[in-house]
């Protein structure tokens, strides 16, 4: 028992490092010394961003995400609700299970797109995942005149789903209103690949000098949060 114990903790700590996207020495740390380095990794990682609860709810998804499914289907079951379905759509959307989620997501809203739009984004996601662009940018067109659109990854996998049906002024359009400072660090460097590929570099090298900027003000947890997209940014500055 005590030995699963140590291996559901390391499991954790490494889905965690990979979902936050860490430095890389801390795969070492939590493998070479699986108790201490997990409890340091825990501690300096995890701990100062979410509380127990959610560390604990996290550990059990990771463990055994299927029980998760089973028992959010069982509820569905008994009582076919809007938040029932929902529930259960999310959690195939976090799992990778894109197709089912959609699925779940269609039947919630009954195609009454105006019903709830956190189902819509969470639908644009799913199809951009299936790079189903027609129904990207068809969800993307009911919801665009709403709150909250403008600056949201729902715009970002907009543009980048007009970009893939050769729209490129409209993805252009709805692509840079994403370069907000303080935020969309990931949206933003794609941002300026695409920016690259249009040959306009001068507007691409003040994105990329804005977030490199922007990092050095960054709090200890969003420096390893973003590492990997900082690390990204300057090597594509050293590189044009």
């Amino acid at each position: 028992m005590q030995y699963f114990l140590i291996i559901a903790l390391q499991g954790f700590c490494i889905y965690h490092a990979i979902k936050n996207k860490n430095n890389y020495y801390w795969f070492f740390v939590i493998v070479f010394l699986p108790v201490i380095g997990s409890v340091i990794y825990l501690f300096s990682q995890v701990f100062n961003k979410k509380d127990l609860d959610e560390v604990q709810k996290e550990v059990v998804n990771v463990i055994n995400p299927t029980k998760r499914i089973s028992d959010l289907q069982k509820q569905l079951d008994f009582a076919d609700t809007f938040q029932n379905r929902t529930n259960l759509a999310d959690v195939l959307l976090e799992t990778g299970d894109y197709a089912n989620a959609i699925k779940e997501y269609e039947i919630a809203i009954n195609e009454n797109y105006n019903k709830d739009v956190g189902v819509v984004k969470k639908l644009i996601e799913g199809y951009s995942n299936l790079k189903n662009y027609d129904k990207v940018i068809s969800c993307a067109e009911h919801i665009m005149v709403k709150p909250h659109f403008k600056g949201s990854r729902s715009q970002f996998l907009y543009g980048l789903a007009l970009e893939e049906k050769q729209q490129s002024e409209k993805a252009e359009e709805q692509l840079r209103q994403i370069d907000q400072r303080y935020s969309n660090y990931k949206e933003r460097y794609v941002l300026t690949q695409f920016l690259i590929g249009k040959g306009k570099i001068e507007d691409a090298k003040e994105i990329l000098s804005e977030i490199i900027t922007e990092s050095d003000n960054m709090s200890k947890p969003n420096k390893n949060k973003y590492h990997a997209v900082v690390n990204d940014v300057k090597k594509l500055v050293a590189s044009i």
